[in-house]
């Protein structure tokens, strides 16, 4: 049942039925629907009051000069548009006019946005180019230089474009030493920039390349709109592998230019900056190689001079004084040792000398001269006391010169 119902089917001289806020706004919102006029009506002029809802809808008013009119445009047609809205920009709106119930006003419902007086991809390009360098991803400072002698190269491009085929050949002519690895990725199409961003991540993974070359032959600025995907931008920035964009033609511009570490022209002009001229480098080392070996020549000259120079003077030139000088120092030294080796020799006969004195002192034969003389029993013993021996045993007497045997026949102790 519409809101509707009961409204308007009553006679022409009969007074109305009176209706409601909602009836009424209801039934003028019916009125701009079915209106062919409004379901799609082409608007200019500047965005005001811009709300960029956490929805994902963008809520803002049209205006010129001397009016204005409310506008919203939903999450999925803002998906569709190239550049971001700002205040302030002049636009050329598609929609359909219709009007919001709840307030009764009318509104335009945008389904597309397009930059008064320049294209959506050209104005996108340079929003992009301008947040970009403002965080310094085209500084000179952050680039990567090439490496002088790449030996692997790393390609991201259409396997069966002529960009890939233009590489491949000078690569080859130029310094066919060094291996190429392609990574097949789309170059155009909504698919084309995460193809390109996966080809950048899988050889910085791989770290199996000296060097990368992005890009594609030329083309519009939609074909080659791929290149000026932010994210890409961001992912070549952060590569560790140094990267050289090479996208359409010399004229053709896009950011994957201004964020790697250097720009090509032409795919062509990318491969030969890329490698050296085999040739030429090999005339380069040929060049390198004379210059050392004059070098070489040069100081083992000088080096002859020098030992000419000191070879005729001083020592070398009479060697033998240094032997002299060394002979008698061998000798004084000599004689000093021999004066040291005396001196302990008389201070050690001195000290036995007199040790010899102590001991003959001590020595019992030296008691025995004396008179004093030394009795043992038929064991050995010495004998001490008169306790140790009985009449009629048989003793030994040592005395200075000699020893004698003797039968004791009496005994006499201190105590009787």
């Amino acid at each position: 049942m519409s809101v509707l119902d009961g409204v308007f089917d009553v006679p022409a001289a009969t007074q109305p039925t009176a209706m409601t806020v909602t009836q009424l706004n209801a039934y003028i919102k019916s009125k701009f629907d079915a209106d062919v006029f409004f379901s799609g009506v082409l608007v200019k002029g500047e965005i005001s009051n811009l709300t960029k809802h956490s929805s994902g809808h963008y809520y803002f008013t049209i205006k010129d000069e001397t009016s204005a009119i409310k506008a919203v445009m939903f999450r999925g047609e803002v998906s569709k548009i190239k550049f971001d809205p700002e205040n302030g920009m002049k636009i050329v709106a598609h929609g359909r006019v219709t009007v919001y119930p709840p307030s009764g006003q009318y509104q335009i419902n945008c389904d597309y946005l397009e930059p008064d007086g320049i294209g959506a991809l050209n104005l996108a390009l340079e929003q992009l180019k301008k947040k970009l360098q403002a965080e310094g991803l085209f500084d000179a400072a952050r680039k990567k230089p090439l490496p002088k002698i790449p030996t692997r190269v790393g390609v991201i491009t259409s396997p069966t474009g002529a960009a890939v085929r233009d590489i491949i050949n000078i690569l080859g002519r130029r310094f066919p030493y060094a291996k190429m690895i392609l990574f097949p990725a789309l170059v155009q199409g909504e698919s084309a920039a995460p193809s390109l961003i996966e080809g950048v991540r899988w050889f910085n993974r791989m770290q199996n390349v000296d060097l990368l070359i992005i890009g594609r032959g030329g083309g519009s600025l939609e074909d080659l709109w791929a290149f000026n995907d932010e994210q890409l931008a961001r992912t070549i920035a952060a590569s560790t592998i140094p990267v050289i964009s090479a996208v359409g033609h010399e004229t053709d511009f896009t950011i994957c230019d201004f964020v790697a570490d250097r720009r090509a022209p032409t795919p062509s002009a990318a491969a030969e900056l890329a490698v050296p001229e085999a040739t030429e480098l090999m005339q380069k080392i040929d060049n390198i190689i004379g210059k050392m070996a004059m070098l070489l020549d040069k100081r083992v000259q000088n080096g002859k001079q020098l030992l000419r120079f000191y070879t005729e003077q001083g020592l070398f030139a009479h060697p033998e004084r240094m032997f002299a000088d060394r002979k008698s120092q061998l000798t004084l030294i000599g004689q000093q040792l021999q004066r040291a080796a005396e001196n302990r020799n008389a201070d050690a006969k001195l000290k036995l000398a007199q040790i010899s004195a102590k001991l003959d002192a001590l020595s019992p034969l030296s008691i025995l001269s004396r008179g004093y003389a030394v009795a043992t029993d038929e064991t050995g013993t010495v004998i001490k006391t008169v306790e140790q021996v009985k009449t009629g045993e048989r003793i030994a007497v040592r005395l200075q010169n000699g020893s004698l045997t003797a039968n004791i026949e009496e005994i006499h102790s201190d105590k009787e």
